[in-house]
């Protein structure tokens, strides 16, 4: 039985004998389980996981990243981002590249050899990426401050706590009440880096990983792990004396489920990593267009300032496109779809959704006053490479579908909206 099973979103997974391939691959049955349980508590929560289709066969919805079950498996999800072709490789090299845009990383960070080279899931990935930069502070040094100690010891040291020598016991003259302070690594961050790095040692199946957490945790034996996590992060701090732990900040919330849209509950801890692909395409989309806009051009990700309707006169049903955009007067509104389209099925209409439209309608209504230009945009295909003849809801209020490069980070067409922008750079 396979441990390690890697498919695409939408894939079949089922517990009889099948040919393994990106669509469809068999889990053990305890692994199914798991996964039932799992979209039962996600189902409660108003979200759905996957769809159960008798006792032996499910279906993924459009969630990626990693799942790590009790019994060992590791079910790695990639985006689907091209119909029927697409290697693993570039499926995976796609998702840490988009990653890093929802923790708002420099992709400098990422060399493309780490980004395209690393065979292995998610989950080893983000791993490793937290242990090269726990490895690089430990060796810069990390940061101690003074903690107020209240102790009894034999000798002096401090300042004397009178109130508690008063109460001395007769017998016990020779030890003394102090109160004095010692320069400790015990602070928020490095509790938070200790419990992550505990997390990782615990769960990488990478025998280098594996090798350099263990000489990590011996290094920060003296550092308690965090007992209250989302208080420590509160308390994370944002001065110049720590800006070399900012590095490290994304990766530690994102192995303690803080940076995660949905965090996997339960007794077992392991680490399993689940973004819904909408969300990482919008977020990835609006970060390449933030850095091609020209200057003085304000742009809103998302805008939240309009609603449908009124009710007792109060705003109900908010509209929230994606990206709104302004210069001066004039606006632009775009919204974005993970889903693949196809030029060729004209009868099917390219595979568009009417509520999408009636969406981008209430949206052109709402936030441009019925005049102006919008735009869907879509990730870019081979049956999808090209901008579709523009849609017009009247003459004053037009649609465009535009085809997003994820390869070159490229928004194709984009000069039909008209707003003013640089050309986006081409990946290297």
């Amino acid at each position: 039985m396979p441990r390690n099973v890697s498919v695409r979103e939408h894939a079949w997974l089922c517990t009889e004998s099948v040919t393994a391939t990106l669509d469809c691959a068999q889990v053990s049955e305890s692994a199914f389980d798991y996964l039932c349980l799992l979209s039962e508590g996600f189902s409660r929560g108003g979200v759905r996981l996957l769809q159960v289709e008798g006792q032996r066969r499910l279906k993924l919805d459009n969630f990626v990243g990693v799942i790590q079950t009790p019994c060992g498996t590791v079910l790695e999800i990639v985006p689907k981002h091209q119909a029927e072709d697409g290697s693993l490789a570039e499926a995976r090299a796609l998702l840490r590249k988009l990653l890093l845009a929802l923790l708002d990383l420099p992709t400098r960070d990422v060399s493309v050899a780490s980004l395209q080279l690393f065979d292995a899931p998610l989950s080893e990935w983000v791993m490793g990426r937290f242990l090269q930069e726990l490895d690089t502070l430990v060796r810069r040094g990390l940061r101690f401050e003074y903690q107020r100690v209240n102790e009894e010891l034999p000798f002096l040291r401090g300042q004397l706590n009178l109130n508690q020598q008063l109460r001395q016991p007769p017998g016990r003259d020779h030890r003394f009440h102090v109160r004095h302070e010692v320069y400790l690594p015990d602070r928020p961050e490095n509790r938070l880096m200790k419990l992550a790095l505990d997390r990782v040692r615990q769960s990488t199946q990478d025998a280098n990983h594996w090798r350099l957490a263990q000489e990590l945790s011996f290094r920060l034996a003296e550092i308690p792990s965090s007992r209250q996590v989302w208080a420590d992060f509160r308390a994370w701090g944002q001065d110049r004396l720590l800006a070399r732990y900012r590095p490290i900040k994304p990766w530690c919330e994102l192995i303690l489920n803080q940076h995660m849209p949905l965090a996997v509950a339960g007794d077992y801890q392991g680490i399993s990593l689940l973004f819904p692909m909408e969300k990482l395409f919008e977020r990835f989309v609006a970060r390449c267009l933030r850095t091609s806009l020209a200057p003085g051009l304000e742009m809103r990700t998302p805008a939240r300032s309009e609603s449908l309707c009124e009710h007792q006169q109060k705003p109900i049903f908010r509209l929230e496109p994606d990206i709104y955009i302004a210069d001066g007067t004039q606006r632009w509104i775009l919204d974005t779809k993970w889903k693949l389209l196809d030029r060729s099925k004209r009868v099917d209409k390219y595979g568009l959704s009417q509520a999408d439209f009636y969406q981008l309608f209430a949206y052109g209504q709402k936030y441009l006053g019925g005049v102006g230009r919008m735009a869907l945009i879509y990730p870019r295909t081979e049956a999808f490479h090209s901008p579709l003849d523009a849609f017009d809801f009247d003459e004053r209020l037009h649609l465009e579908v535009l085809p997003f490069d994820l390869d070159n980070e490229r928004l194709l067409g984009v000069e039909r909206l008209g707003f003013a922008h640089r050309p986006l750079r081409m990946a290297t």
